[in-house]
């Protein structure tokens, strides 16, 4: 099969379609013949950093695809059913021709959404839900900063804020104020025009996708009993919140909280609901055939994608 692997030749790191052995599923796996599949931070940050390289070494954490075929105890799933997942529990492998992975990871897709609509969703859309709802405790009413609105996981979480009756404030680029708007933010700032921490304005919960303020600076547009929420952002900003969120915390009753999203097959279950009743709408940036993946990776790298980007491989 095809499949796009990493290699590491002296100072040299690339992505390169390789044929590769199809893999085998063992007894609780199911093999996916994959149709689409997109780039997530978690893709490319380990290239970057130099860790968590997955044991293939092909990266691709959202699937959709149909069985092929299915291990001897598998009893979820049949050949021909269609499945969406996220497989970055299982050591990725989504840019690739097939993938065999346990099929606890994975979801039936509704057949009102499209191959490149539902592989849009796992990793971005879980993300955003559970930033809001876990972590966040989102509640009617509440005035909710979205810093960092225009990527995948910020387009998500402007819908999923709206969805539970937020009042929703959102910072993008200009090139992403039209869309965010439409998307139901109540407001949308230009982060080149204005510095929302330097203003007087208080949100009861800000998540904070990539953003690029310290943690001082979000804290200071925090409600009394307001909360951030860290999503991704810098190595940084990452370690700051992870080691001092706490001691932060203390002072006064606003809250840091910092988000290590996990696959669950039951939010991804919930937000697929929602695109298929069409109360979230994935967002679609780019589409590059497989061979391309690494210039799809190194643009979604570059922090400028609208939304998502995402792999075609095959079809039905």
């Amino acid at each position: 099969m095809k499949a796009i692997v990493f290699e590491k030749v002296k100072s040299s790191k690339n992505l390169v379609l390789r044929e590769v052995p199809k893999p085998i599923p063992q007894d609780h796996d199911v093999l996916v013949r994959i149709h689409a599949a997109s780039v997530n931070a978690l893709d490319y940050r380990p290239m970057q950093m130099g860790i968590g390289m997955p044991k293939s070494r092909i990266f691709g954490a959202d699937i959709v695809g149909t069985v092929e075929s299915v291990g001897g105890q598998v009893s979820t799933f049949k050949p021909g059913d269609m499945v969406v997942g996220d497989i970055s529990d299982n050591g990725c492998g989504g840019f690739a021709e097939y993938v065999a992975v346990a099929e606890d990871a994975l979801v039936l897709k509704p057949e009102v959404i499209s191959d490149e609509l539902a592989a849009a969703v796992p990793v971005a859309a879980v993300t955003a839900l559970q930033a809001l709802r876990d972590k966040g405790d989102i509640k009617p009413g509440m005035n909710v900063l979205i810093y960092g609105a225009g990527g995948g996981v910020g387009t998500y979480a402007v819908q999923l804020a709206s969805y539970f009756g937020a009042h929703v404030t959102a910072v993008c680029s200009a090139r992403n104020t039209e869309l965010v708007r439409s998307l139901g933010a109540s407001e949308v700032i230009d982060y080149k025009l204005e510095d929302i921490t330097t203003s007087n304005r208080h949100f009861d919960r800000i998540i904070a996708i990539n953003g690029h303020h310290p943690l001082s600076a979000y804290k200071r547009i925090l409600a009394p009993d307001g909360m951030l929420v860290m999503v991704g952002g810098s190595l940084k900003q990452i370690l700051t919140a992870l080691f001092f969120g706490s001691l932060l915390s203390l002072v006064g009753n606003r809250k840091i909280r910092t988000l290590a999203a996990k696959p669950n097959v039951r939010d991804l279950e919930f937000v697929l609901e929602l695109v298929a009743s069409g109360k979230l709408r994935p967002v679609i940036d780019r589409r590059y055939p497989l061979e391309e993946t690494a210039e799809a990776m190194q643009y979604v790298s570059e922090g400028h994608a609208q939304g998502k980007v995402v792999i075609t491989i095959g079809s039905n």
